[in-house]
């Protein structure tokens, strides 16, 4: 990723805020990667993106976001509080 200044990156965010769809750069800064770590994503098919004409990589910004959120971590609160709410709805039965 190319070195921003505090300025320049904080331009660059505003038009990315305001898109759909993210050029190959534009990707880099929203997800905070390096070009090579994209590259081997889309290669690895890792990572949902569209080429059109088999030219450049372009990346849908709410696909992005879903690849981003996923295997979310539970906390430890939110993992007891449902193995507490689940044993009080089911008691001791046994499976």
């Amino acid at each position: 990723m190319k070195n921003f200044n505090q300025k320049e990156y904080l331009k660059k965010l505003k038009i990315i805020a305001q898109k759909e769809m993210l050029s190959f750069q534009e990707t880099l800064v929203y997800i905070n990667t390096s070009a090579s770590s994209l590259y081997k994503l889309t290669s690895k098919k890792a990572i949902p993106f569209s080429k059109p004409n088999g030219g450049k990589l372009y990346f849908k910004k709410s696909e992005l976001d879903e690849w981003m959120l996923q295997n979310k971590s539970m906390s430890t609160r939110v993992f007891l509080d449902k193995t507490i709410k689940h044993l009080k709805e089911n008691g001791n039965k046994r499976y």
